[in-house]
């Protein structure tokens, strides 16, 4: 369903699974973003162009910008903005990394300050570095 039909979900018939046109289709079995009892989810985001070109060889703040770029495209879409957020998990591929990160993302929160975590992982899928996944208020 389209991100314009987000405000249907505020009541509670169930889910509504938003298409993101800014960004390029999920390679599973998922939607970009869900809408449900006037809350967003938005899957975990990759360090993905909205033309589907992986940016695994990219330096970390380049998958970081593409990263956050990719979550505030959701965001907007399911009808939502970064001002809304609740919750941001971000799952690093090195620990090292997260100065780095919360530089990265300090800027681009700006005043909000959702709750988060940051969690070492290991290598993650293709080889990038960083993935986010996002709750807000709808």
């Amino acid at each position: 369903m389209a991100g314009e039909n987000a405000a249907e979900s505020n009541d509670m018939s169930g889910p509504v699974h938003v298409a993101v046109p800014a960004l390029a289709r999920p390679g599973g079995h998922y939607s970009h973003a869900a809408v449900g009892g006037g809350m967003v989810f938005i899957a975990g985001q990759l360090p993905i162009t909205p033309a589907g070109e992986r940016l695994a060889d990219a330096a970390f703040e380049v998958q970081v910008a593409q990263t956050l770029a990719n979550v505030q495209a959701a965001l907007l879409a399911a009808g939502s903005g970064i001002d809304k957020l609740l919750q941001v998990r971000v799952y690093l591929d090195d620990i090292a990394n997260w100065p780095a990160f919360d530089r990265i993302y300090a800027q681009w929160a700006g005043p909000s300050r959702p709750a988060r975590a940051v969690v070492p992982t290991g290598p993650l899928h293709f080889g990038f570095k960083v993935e986010v996944e996002a709750m807000a208020l709808g």
